[in-house]
């Protein structure tokens, strides 16, 4: 077997969803294994009495299961050629590297091994452990339901962030105006504009925490419309998302349908042949 040959079996196997070769499907469900008993050593290494009892064992594993990661990484980098097979080595690599997936795979390895060059930021590098959770979205590419979810997003992008552009916009004068409102009334809570940022954001979102209201007849006039405002914009988002499934339903119905009109024309002609 020469280089390329087996530079592209290497590929095939740790592409997720290749299915063709028995030795992919094996080394996505390990991928998929380890992801899953990483995730559960994290949420264990936080309870301090388990940590007391097997601190040993659950490191052992988590450093395991992170170094199978980082080899995985290594090899998509080497690999990265085959999944861009139209560019160049360099621009390919950059190319995976810069993807959703890519910076997954660099976050979710590499920061674990940072402590042992940098000692002194170990808990700045632990909060990485959290973008392993990205990891398990590679099963998507087993499942349709999965992947319709992107591609609604996907084709709803541009209305979707002119949305929560509006909805920052209002959040930042909401906050402006509450500040001016309330500031002379109750400096301590509304000392600066990140105070009234951070009480539009719970007024807008329907949060509510309560640590910072209006006390003013004008504050709490503005934040009676405000809110008003808010439950109506905050909505538009859920709408954008809910037409996407709508389109996204009727163009599958509609596939579907012409799928089966075609399946029985070719049924007449074989019928007809015969």
């Amino acid at each position: 077997m020469d280089y390329k040959s087996f530079k592209k079996k290497v590929f095939n196997m740790i592409e997720v969803g290749f299915i063709e070769d028995i030795i992919g499907r094996g080394y996505d469900i390990l991928n998929l294994s380890l992801i899953v008993i990483n995730l559960v050593v994290s949420i264990m290494m936080t309870f301090d009495d388990i940590m007391a009892s097997y601190k040993g064992i659950l490191t052992t594993v988590e450093t395991i299961t992170v170094t199978f990661f980082l080899i995985d990484y290594i090899l998509r980098l080497w690999t990265a050629d085959c999944l861009f097979p139209k560019d160049k080595k360099a621009v390919a690599i950059l190319k995976y590297q810069f993807s959703f997936n890519g910076l997954v795979d660099l976050l979710s390895s590499v920061p674990f091994f940072l402590p042992f060059v940098f000692p002194a930021g170990v808990s700045a590098f632990r909060i990485f452990r959290v973008v392993r959770l990205f990891r398990i979205f590679r099963i998507n590419a087993y499942f349709d339901s999965i992947n319709v979810i992107g591609q609604v997003l996907k084709s709803k992008a541009k209305l979707l962030i002119s949305s929560l552009f509006v909805v920052l916009m209002l959040m930042l004068a909401a906050s402006l105006c509450m500040y001016s409102l309330e500031h002379e009334a109750q400096p301590e809570a509304f000392n600066n504009a990140f105070s009234g940022i951070w009480w539009a954001e719970n007024t807008l979102l329907t949060v509510g925490y309560g640590d910072i209201y209006p006390i003013t007849p004008m504050g709490r006039i503005m934040a009676m419309v405000i809110t008003l405002l808010g439950v109506g914009m905050v909505a538009i988002p859920t709408g954008i998302i809910s037409a996407g499934f709508v389109e996204w339903y009727e163009k599958m119905k509609k596939y579907h349908s012409d799928k089966d009109e075609l399946d029985k024309i070719y049924s007449r002609s074989d019928e007809t042949d015969d």
